[in-house]
């Protein structure tokens, strides 16, 4: 018996190859990109914005949150509890808000004022995002139409006063009223923020007018010195004068109602001696002659009483012996 026989040419059968691993980091990295994509962080200060290939799809709170990887959906985290701010015409270090400050802020401070004049005004904005979906949505480039709104109110507001006005008094003016029209013309805009505040910093005149500006300056506070010492010796001196005036009126015033007093007083005491003395008048002219003595003589050192029928002097009641030798007569007539 014959062996089967084995056609010429048989078919060839592969293997099916394994992947080269050269793929095999790439996918690695595929996967790691795929589930680092899938979740993300909101912080405590912040909401996310969580849009699924563009389309808005909801508001995220603070936390751990998923979402589909790969760029199907993106958050967009706003600090809406933060407190952010857009300096002009300076710039500060470090800032991490990128709409805080523009390229050329040189460009943004001078300014014309109502009388035609230059100043150089720097200033800040403070804002908060109110409503994240007006912020992101309603407005493309809110922080960059921030910035314009803000410098176009300033232009206005600084427009409508003169150099002097913006330069020393005029400040909580512009403040005031830079912050209403900011904040009206943000809700006009439907920008989704809240104008804290509106601040001044620095308010120059122009480089070349700087020093004469400044001269000026110190010549208006030397005028405020002099007219606030002179009001400080005006609220020395008048009012002690006033008191003065006041004290002597009263003094006067006191002093009439005494001599009127007494002068009542001898009036009345006169006219009731005089009613006793038509009564008596003998009795009352002694009484009245001894009174008069009782009163006078205490104050005699040396007495001497005299008699008209007496030729020679007899002095009398001699108290006072350290007196000296020369002593004054006086006569006096006996009462009979």
């Amino acid at each position: 018996m014959k062996p089967p026989t084995l056609p010429a040419s048989l078919p060839s059968f592969k293997l099916p190859q394994l992947p080269s691993l050269g793929l095999v980091p790439v996918v690695v990295v595929l996967l790691v990109i795929t589930v680092w994509s899938s979740w993300y962080t909101v912080p405590s200060d912040s909401v996310a914005i969580l849009q699924r290939f563009g389309k808005y799809q909801a508001e995220v709170p603070p936390g751990l949150h998923f979402k589909i990887p790969l760029g199907v959906d993106t958050a967009t985290i706003l600090p809406v509890k933060r407190q952010l701010k857009q300096e002009f015409g300076f710039y500060t270090e470090g800032a991490s808000n990128p709409d805080q400050y523009s390229d050329a802020p040189e460009e943004e401070s001078p300014m014309v004022t109502g009388d035609l004049n230059v100043g150089v005004v720097e200033w800040v904005v403070q804002y908060r995002i109110a409503e994240p979906t007006k912020y992101l949505f309603a407005v493309r480039e809110p922080g960059a139409t921030l910035r314009d709104a803000s410098e176009s109110v300033m232009r206005e507001v600084v427009g409508d006063r003169t150099v002097d006005e913006v330069l020393t008094i005029g400040r909580q003016e512009i403040e005031t009223e830079a912050l209403l029209k900011l904040q009206q013309l943000a809700t006009r805009y439907s920008m989704g923020v809240s104008i804290d505040q509106v601040q001044l910093k620095n308010i120059n005149p122009p480089a070349p007018v700087q020093e004469s500006f400044n001269e000026v300056n110190q010549a208006q506070q030397e005028k405020e010195k002099l007219i606030n010492e002179a009001r400080r010796d005006y609220n020395k001196t008048v009012p002690l004068a006033e008191g003065e005036k006041d004290q002597r009126i009263r003094e006067a015033e006191g002093y009439r109602l005494k001599r009127i007093n007494e002068a009542e007083g001898d009036v009345s005491r006169f006219n009731a001696v005089f009613a006793q003395y038509q009564k008596a008048p003998d009795v009352t002219r002694r009484r009245l002659y001894l009174e008069t003595m009782q009163e006078v003589m205490p104050a005699v050192q040396n007495k001497v009483i005299v008699d008209d029928s007496m030729k020679n002097v007899l002095p009398l009641l001699n108290l006072n012996k350290q007196a000296a030798p020369t002593q004054q007569v006086t006569p006096v007539e006996a009462e009979q």
